[in-house]
């Protein structure tokens, strides 16, 4: 029962910490019509928000193995909530792309340390299922902002979407420090460091630098998508941008689904590597028939880039959730955790600034293409370092 209420507290912050982060990305698109600002422009906000989450990711992972999560937690949701108040009151976009460098950052002490708090407080058995519904907390995160933007955004235009994301994060507060419990947080080394062979944990091994290529794909494939959708769609079909920001509500319901299904396949395999290769190449399939069909239908192509992004999500399960616990025995899974969560935003940044550019310069079926390519880059990696990386850290 204890396991239990702590996963949907996890879920609810993390949920929180979604709405508070996506929502400059779900109203870009209307940001573009009403300020009369280049989107390529306006998305340097999001760009550097990308880069200090990703970059903060690791300060947090390191503070994770060593302070107390619970109180790293509670300052991320604090920053962040005056970070979404001063949004609407920034004059220009350089002054959002401050705000928002300073709101990825403040974001970034989220998601390690809530892993360590689970990894400590939990079974495995009780991690592996409680981690997919903290990570459900992520879609419905989604859903809450795309279904309530285009709302906010008729009632008082796109600043009522981040004071009402502001109101979410300190409703979080109170209750984050309310029910929260305190954990040791002081590394232990595992006796296993101290085997006959001398081996040590090494982030930058040939196994880890493939597998964090593939996380940073991964990146590039959800974020780039889910950022970017709304333009895709309003550009594409010629739509008004409520409309579209209402139609990336499909993705995160997708996502959910693929959340169940990677899981129960996963408790099946108990292969993450093979498995995250496969949905790889699911997506690239998704990818590829987008390409074949952009233009044609508003529905097909929402359709397959829900796909793809839900796709995403089921590797983002794997590659980044399922496979920590393996990293235990080293005694440091929330550092770990937070290096591997840095190389998705490296890919979210990298995609979210690119895609603008490109789109600009060469239309859309260019980034097509550019994600097809990756799924299937993303696919082969995996697929070629699972044995390596099941011999190294899954059959000790």
């Amino acid at each position: 029962m204890r396991a239990k209420k702590l996963t949907f507290l996890m879920a609810f912050t993390y949920m929180v910490s979604y709405i508070t982060r996506i929502n400059y990305g779900a109203v870009i698109a209307e940001m573009v019509i009403a300020e009369n600002i280049l989107k390529s422009t306006l998305s340097l906000a999001v760009t550097g928000s990308f880069i200090t989450y990703g970059t903060g990711q690791l300060v947090s992972g390191f503070l994770g193995d060593r302070l107390q999560p619970k109180k790293l937690v509670f300052s991320g949701l604090f920053v962040t909530c005056l970070m979404n108040f001063l949004i609407p009151l920034c004059p220009s976009p350089y002054a959002m792309l401050v705000v928002w460098c300073i709101n990825g950052f403040a974001q970034s002490f989220m998601w390690p340390p809530i892993v360590k708090i689970m990894t400590s407080a939990m079974t495995n058995d009780e991690y592996q299922k409680g981690i997919v519904v903290v990570s459900w907390g992520s879609s419905a995160g989604t859903i809450l902002v795309y279904l309530l933007a285009p709302v906010l955004i008729s009632l008082s235009g796109w600043r009522l979407v981040f004071i009402f994301s502001a109101v979410c994060a300190i409703i979080m507060m109170f209750a984050w420090q309310k029910f929260c419990p305190e954990i040791n947080a002081t590394v232990k080394m595992s006796k296993i460091n101290t085997l006959s062979q001398g081996e040590t944990f090494k982030l930058f091994s040939p196994i880890m630098i493939m597998l964090m290529l593939a996380i940073i794909m991964h990146g590039v494939l959800r974020d780039g998508a889910t950022t970017w959708m709304p333009s895709y769609i309003s550009e594409t079909y010629s739509v008004k941008s409520e409309i579209s920001i209402l139609t990336s509500v499909v993705m995160p319901i997708f996502s959910i689904f693929a959340f169940n299904v990677t899981q129960k396949i996963y408790k099946q395999t108990k292969n993450p590597l093979t498995l995250s290769g496969i949905i790889f190449i699911f997506g690239f399939l998704s990818a590829f028939a987008l390409c074949l069909t952009t233009g044609r239908l508003v529905s097909l192509s929402v359709l397959f880039t829900a796909l793809l992004v839900g796709s995403m999500h089921g590797v983002n399960l794997l590659l980044l959730c399922m496979i920590l616990p393996y990293f235990k025995k080293y005694g440091n899974v929330s550092f770990i955790s937070g290096a591997l969560n840095a190389c998705t935003y490296i890919g979210s940044a990298l995609s979210t600034y690119g895609i603008a550019w490109i789109a600009e310069k060469s239309g859309w079926s260019a980034i097509l293409i550019i994600w097809t390519f990756l799924a299937l880059a993303g696919g082969i990696i995996c697929l070629a370092i699972s044995r390596a990386f099941n011999n190294k850290f899954m059959n000790k």
